[in-house]
């Protein structure tokens, strides 16, 4: 993640988060930047000043809060938070009825493609133009290798600072691909606050 431009770490800010809304309205989901030099310096990743299960606890039950609205308007998602080193699944649940096996599949798919290219699969649907056979065809990936990875949005690397490496993934499937990537940025944004490293 080179850059010529300081690093941002990313600071819990203190109580506990955004409450969910009262009245079930819906907050719109900001849509993310769509400009690849943009998108590489605010929101393709974060890097946290320190990432626990309890932060990944904590981060899952403010997106649950933050797209309940939605599922009650027929628009659930998967929420799925999972550590880079293991693969294990330290957050996971479903904002409402109507989530398929299918939407497993696709978490599975876009967490490979997350620690693979370490990048966010907006980043990676941006840079391919959502053309899958160009992406398999730069990486040379049969058909059962390409099947294994999404590049669609949804799936965001989170690092610590001075830690090597991705560290977890976050990953939102059920809504449109932007909206499955913007709720996670604006989510990390409005609990927690960047500053230089």
């Amino acid at each position: 993640m080179a850059s010529n431009t300081p690093q941002k770490v990313w600071f819990r800010r203190t109580g506990h988060g955004t409450p969910p809304s009262q009245d079930g309205s819906i907050t719109p989901i900001p849509f993310p930047a769509t400009d690849l030099e943009t998108l590489k310096t605010d929101g393709d990743s974060f890097t946290l000043n320190s990432f626990t299960t309890d932060d990944a606890w904590d981060l899952g039950h403010l997106l649950h809060a933050r797209l309940k609205p939605f599922a009650a308007r027929g628009r659930p998602a998967l929420i799925s938070i999972s550590l880079a080193n293991s693969g294990q699944v330290v957050f996971q649940c479903v904002t409402g009825s109507g989530i398929t096996p299918d939407h497993e599949t696709w978490v599975r798919r876009k967490r490979n493609a997350v620690l693979r290219w370490t990048r966010s699969t907006w980043h990676l649907s941006l840079e391919f133009r959502q053309d899958e056979q160009a992406f398999k065809k730069v990486f040379q990936l049969s058909e059962e290798q390409a099947s294994q990875y999404a590049i669609h949005g949804g799936a965001v690397p989170i690092r610590v600072h001075g830690v090597e490496g991705i560290v977890a993934v976050v990953i939102v499937s059920g809504l449109k691909q932007e909206e499955d990537h913007g709720v996670i940025v604006d989510v990390i944004k409005q609990n927690w606050e960047a500053r230089d490293a």
